[in-house]
């Protein structure tokens, strides 16, 4: 009895999770995405979340492209850029403690993060990304329209979903791809 008792809260508990799933922030936000790409015909393409997930998206993005960058030099790559264009960058970091800009010992260890930890990327590094690739890259995000870095360029933009809920940590980045005719997949 005390076993069933206990196997009835768990899936109690386990359905609960399911209307919460339903109704919470991460699926609301993946249908409304969903819905946006489909139509650009479009489908998000899931990518890892370890840290490297917006250099994985771009890398993904390229490999559409023929291109062969991988992470590991798409992050040195992005550390180079800024360290050479120290001053379109510095006055966007700033330290948590104090409030003040990035000290220059501070901006080389976050260069230096970007290329040895799985640090995340976000708009300053899309920013280096753009001008070294010399691409535009859209981001798509839920309750906002398109942010396009790099618009000066004019080439096809790489396309990217920016997630706010997508998992526990927080923020995600994704790739796209062509959506795919679940019609024709099916046979039907």
């Amino acid at each position: 009895e005390k076993k069933a008792a206990l196997e009835r809260e768990r899936e109690e508990r386990i359905a609960e999770a399911e209307v919460e799933n339903l109704t919470g922030a991460r699926h609301l936000e993946s249908q409304k995405l969903a819905h946006m790409l489909a139509a650009r015909e479009l489908e998000i393409k899931q990518i890892p979340s370890d840290g490297h997930c917006m250099y994985r998206a771009i890398e993904d993005q390229l490999k559409d492209q023929q291109n062969s960058w991988a992470v590991a030099n798409l992050r040195s790559q992005t550390a180079q850029y800024m360290q050479s264009h120290v001053d379109d960058f510095l006055p966007f970091l700033i330290n948590p403690n104090t409030g003040d800009m990035y000290s220059q010992e501070e901006f080389q260890k976050y260069c230096d993060d970007i290329v040895n930890t799985a640090a995340w990327g976000g708009q300053l590094e899309l920013r280096a990304l753009s001008h070294i690739l010399q691409t535009p890259i859209e981001v798509l995000q839920m309750d906002s329209p398109p942010i396009v870095v790099g618009e000066e360029y004019s080439r096809k933009p790489l396309i990217l979903v920016y997630m706010r809920h997508a998992y526990g940590l927080g923020e995600h980045y994704n790739s796209v791809k062509p959506l795919t005719d679940t019609a024709t997949e099916n046979g039907s």
